[in-house]
């Protein structure tokens, strides 16, 4: 049993969904989570870039002892969950690989869309998640790049959001696909639009609850759980910059006001 923290990392709010589905998940684990606002967002960034930027958050919160480290941005997930997991003492995890697994087990044509932000969709890293899981998967891939703001306006059911997400949407529905998986952090609270502009026959895949379940599991296995004799969690927000505008939007992503955000630049 382990009473240490978990680390949770995205480049800036969109991992809270990611942090509320492991505090449901794991109601007894306490969590520091750290957004990079002043460096958001990493979807255009090179992978070069997005590594250094990862490498330097994972040596952030090794020094704040947590036990295990989740990679709760899909774009450091593709470009450097595995240079992470060399480097770091403790298990890490990403969001990739658990929302593949998902899709693959969702599907009933092998038929599977995924959208995310620009870095992530160019690494093709879901396609080879997905096709290492089930090698005759066809995966269509679409870029959204227009979602991140969207959701950090808090626009979500705007009538611009609704155009911009039927035609992002369009090349995936022609494809009839069955599945789309939620390949970036943003996306699962748009998913009451997305749901209706794809339509019922559709099934949506969040990476974000089956990270959460894939920590959980990793958790038991190495016995790092925490204590379950009752001890109350204690959750941090740390951000590199703008705290006020994360406090805000982070209310609507956790659905509770965030009493504490300290701002620590790297």
């Amino acid at each position: 049993m382990n009473a240490a923290p978990l680390g949770v990392f995205d480049s800036g709010i969109g991992g809270l969904t990611v942090a509320r589905a492991l505090f449901e998940r794991l109601p007894r684990e306490s969590v520091i989570y750290f957004g990079d606002t002043a460096r958001v967002p990493y979807g255009p960034k090179s992978p070069d870039t997005v590594r250094r930027y990862s490498g330097e958050i994972l040596a952030f919160l090794l020094k704040r002892g947590v036990k295990a480290v989740v990679v709760a941005c899909n774009t450091s997930t593709a470009h450097a969950l595995g240079a992470l997991q060399r480097q770091s003492p403790v298990p890490v995890v990403g969001v990739i690989e658990p929302g593949a697994r998902a899709a693959v087990a969702a599907t009933r044509t092998g038929n599977i869309g995924v959208i995310g932000t620009a870095g992530t969709v160019a690494s093709g890293a879901y396609e080879r998640a997905i096709k290492a899981l089930r090698a005759d998967a066809c995966v269509h891939s679409q870029p959204c790049p227009l979602f991140v703001p969207l959701v950090e306006e808090a626009w979500f059911e705007h009538p611009a959001a609704e155009l911009i997400a039927r035609e992002y949407l369009e090349p995936l529905k022609r494809a009839r696909v069955d599945v789309l998986v939620l390949g970036c952090t943003h996306y699962p609270l748009l998913k009451p639009l997305l749901s209706r502009v794809m339509g019922p026959d559709v099934q949506l895949v969040d990476s974000a609850e089956e990270t959460a379940t894939a920590v959980a599991r990793e958790l038991e296995r190495l016995d790092l759980l925490a204590n379950g004799g009752g001890g109350s969690n204690n959750h941090r927000f740390v951000v590199s910059d703008d705290e006020p505008h994360f406090r805000k939007v982070g209310a609507l992503f956790l659905g509770e006001k965030l009493k504490q955000v300290e701002v620590v630049p790297l």
